[in-house]
């Protein structure tokens, strides 16, 4: 029954980007009826276990963003810091709440910001195509999931009981790919153009599928990606395909034991707006690379008055050299973009 409804829900997620919605459950009915897609699908009691293996270990993994995503990221970050950074402060209620609920769901809290993509947060966004609310589903979506949609009463636009319905769908979505990536793909445009971008490349993985997908939704994954940068400093388990989950925590125990590695690190407490794009194009390091290193840096630095750098001994002594012209560069972006 679970598998039967993530099929029928998907239809109408598809119809967010075809202009004809008949002729788009046509084909998410026979891309999903197909006898080659059980081929593809992952069991979804063993989906659901590996999302609480991510899960529980998510502390452990060393954030990678992939190079596909890099150019993208930087300019997402650059245009939409000022909104996003704002939205922090107003949106933390909801935040707050969509973060309980998706911990009762088992689902990592940083899904809340699919919501952010979908709506701006807004629970009376409108698409042309019909989708309403923080999670934007479409009418039968909704009803499916267990909410209210008449004349009368419209409960996609309640921030509450939408966020339960939309933890429903992102279960099952998880449970048939195993991927978050994926996920969030099938999410903007049906489980029936993800299979078929699967089929078609020979790859479930999110950056050798890509291109076989919707436009909209190859950028919807990126938007996402770029968002949870923005709002969280860093990458985490949700912005990363599941191969490089896997990698990352097959490598976290080994970098921990890597003494040397630390032994090239310098600390340097610093006070000031600094801004982490900033340091990392002035000092010529991977964006990646320098929110590892430096998790959370923008925003504990706009909260508090200090923060412990950590640098490559290299790295450390340009940052030194060059320290106030990076502060100064860093309180001109943030100026330009609104950020307090």
């Amino acid at each position: 029954m679970m598998k039967l409804l993530l099929l029928f829900t998907g239809l109408f997620l598809f119809g967010k980007n075809d202009a004809s919605a008949k002729e788009a459950q046509q084909k998410d009915f026979a891309l999903l009826n197909d006898s080659t897609i059980e081929e593809v699908a992952v069991n979804p009691r063993e989906g659901f276990k590996n999302l609480f293996e991510t899960s529980t270990a998510a502390t452990g993994i060393n954030v990678k963003l992939n190079p596909q995503a890099i150019s993208f990221v930087q300019d997402y970050m650059q245009r939409h810091s000022s909104f996003l950074n704002k939205m922090k402060v107003w949106g933390r209620p909801y935040f707050d709440m969509m973060n309980t609920l998706l911990k009762q769901h088992g689902l990592p809290t940083e899904l809340k910001y699919l919501s952010v993509i979908e709506s701006d947060l807004q629970s009376d966004a409108v698409s042309w195509a019909g989708a309403v609310g923080p999670w934007q589903l479409m009418p039968g979506t909704a009803r499916n999931l267990g909410l209210r949609v008449d004349r009368s009463i419209d409960e996609r636009t309640n921030f509450y009981k939408s966020t339960h319905a939309a933890a429903r769908y992102l279960t099952d979505l998880y449970g048939l790919y195993g991927d978050w990536l994926l996920v969030i793909a099938a999410y903007n445009c049906g489980p029936g153009n993800v299979n078929n971008a699967i089929r078609r490349s020979g790859s479930r993985n999110f950056w050798r599928l890509q291109y076989y997908l919707p436009e909209e939704s190859r950028n919807h994954v990126k938007k996402f990606i770029a968002t949870h940068y923005i709002m969280e400093g860093t990458g985490g388990v949700t912005t990363l395909t599941k191969e490089e989950t896997q990698d990352a925590l097959f490598a976290a125990p080994l970098a921990g034991k890597g003494e040397s590695d630390e032994k090239n690190i310098t600390t340097l407490n610093i006070s000031g707006k600094y801004s982490a794009i900033v340091i990392a194009q002035n000092l010529g390091m991977n964006i990646t690379e320098f929110n590892r290193l430096n998790p959370g840096l923008d925003r504990v630095l706009s909260a508090s008055d200090s923060y412990d750098l950590r640098l490559p001994n290299d790295k450390m002594l340009i940052f030194q050299a060059k320290k106030p012209q990076i502060l100064e560069q860093s309180i001109m972006l943030m100026l330009s973009s609104g950020i307090n």
